[in-house]
């Protein structure tokens, strides 16, 4: 692998084991993406600076995160500036029916989906394993959809293409408004020394996510009222291409939602949803883990007040840096967004990014936990009237 010291350098002392497999380095005079053209990447609010496709892998090895903005560098220019503050509500009410819905969720039905899921080579967004896993995905919800017999009601999935090999996956339940709560996760995976060659099973990231998600979907349509479109407001889930590409897949999504001035109210994202090993290791009681900066508070505050309804266990507050995950795309478009974690964010999957992020490592019974979380959160903003300040800068 061909490394720029200048770059590395200019790095903070972010390096982290959980990035690399010393048994996978290539020689360093290699370079692998001869022909790529550059990239702009956002590692800051405002800090920006182009670099060849070989130095952004370099960064990700180094554990730095980043947005990827070549393609949307307007992303959030002039929506997040007039966009109206979202009013969450103070607690649940939506209790019997959410707990009655909470019985469908199946800890086999996620680990069945699972299982298919890592078996895709890799889900890297450009490689041809990649496609398919987004089409088996896009399969897999439009199954659960006709399923439940939502469809008749108008309810659908549909692909998101890119300019990349892999789709973004979007469904769409209709309610009587176009007001819409967006449940995301990512469905890619990378192996960061050889992304385009070595396997990258992503059982946790975001492999769990992905199937969390939608167990979600599938509990959520065995409620009727959701099925005929009763909700007060549009529910979408998303699973997300080329998030480990610098947040591509979403950026793109949100972009497009700004440009046709969609009113989204609010945006969960799942990224790694199974892991607990370390927080037990560590002596502390598991838990979920919300992440509580560059998210919005209003939603994060609520999301809390989920966990303590409708959860076994409780939450820890952690931080994770800029653009972490597929929420900050969310973010920076002006839509009130949260991300939740499996724990600590210390304590979090050290597999990842490798060939050994596998399901040997993961607890079911945490990953319903985060789906228990969700579908109390999207049924109870799902059916909430919200109320809003006046617009102005977020």
């Amino acid at each position: 692998m061909k490394f720029s010291t200048p770059l590395l350098a200019c790095l903070p002392a972010v390096a982290n084991a959980r990035f690399t497999e010393s048994h996978e380095r290539t020689d360093a005079n290699v370079v692998l993406y001869p022909d790529s053209p550059p990239c702009l990447i956002e590692t800051a609010p405002g800090q920006r600076q182009w670099v060849t496709e070989e130095e952004k892998w370099e960064l990700r090895r180094a554990g730095q995160r980043f947005m990827d903005v070549t393609h949307t560098p307007h992303l959030g220019a002039f929506h997040a500036q007039s966009v109206a503050k979202v009013q969450f509500p103070e607690e649940c009410v939506q209790q019997k029916a959410v707990k009655k819905l909470a019985k469908g969720l199946d800890k086999a039905s996620m680990k069945t989906h699972l299982e298919k899921l890592t078996s895709f080579h890799t889900r890297y967004y450009k490689s041809e394993s990649g496609k398919e896993s987004s089409d088996w995905v896009l399969q897999t919800v439009r199954d659960i959809i006709k399923e439940s017999g939502a469809h008749k009601s108008g309810a659908y999935a549909e692909p998101f293409p890119h300019p990349w090999q892999q789709s973004s996956t979007i469904v769409t339940i209709p309610g009587k408004s176009n007001s819409t709560v967006v449940i995301g996760a990512h469905q890619d995976s990378i192996n960061l020394w050889l992304p385009s060659i070595l396997a990258a099973p992503g059982a946790d990231d975001d492999g769990s996510g992905t199937v969390t998600t939608m167990e979600v979907l599938k509990a959520l349509l065995a409620s009727e009222e959701v099925r005929n479109g009763e909700a007060e407001n549009t529910i979408e889930f998303h699973w997300y291409s080329a998030e480990e590409g610098g947040l591509l897949g979403s950026q793109a999504i949100f972009k497009k939602y700004e440009d046709d001035g969609r009113d989204v109210k609010a945006m969960l994202q799942q990224d790694m949803t199974g892991f607990v090993q370390k927080t037990l290791d560590a002596g502390k009681p598991e838990a979920v883990g919300v992440i509580t900066d560059f998210v919005d508070p209003g939603l994060t505050s609520f999301i809390k007040t989920v966990i303590e309804e409708y959860c076994d266990i409780s939450w820890v507050e952690t931080k994770c840096g800029y653009a972490c995950s597929d929420h900050a795309s969310a973010s920076k478009a002006g839509y009130p967004s949260a991300f939740v974690i499996e724990s600590e964010f210390s304590n979090s999957d050290p597999h990842i990014h490798s060939t050994d992020d596998t399901i040997k490592y993961l607890s079911f019974d945490h990953m319903l936990q985060h789906a228990k979380m969700t579908l109390g959160l999207v049924y109870e903003l799902g059916f909430n009237s919200f109320s809003e300040d006046q617009a102005g800068e977020l």
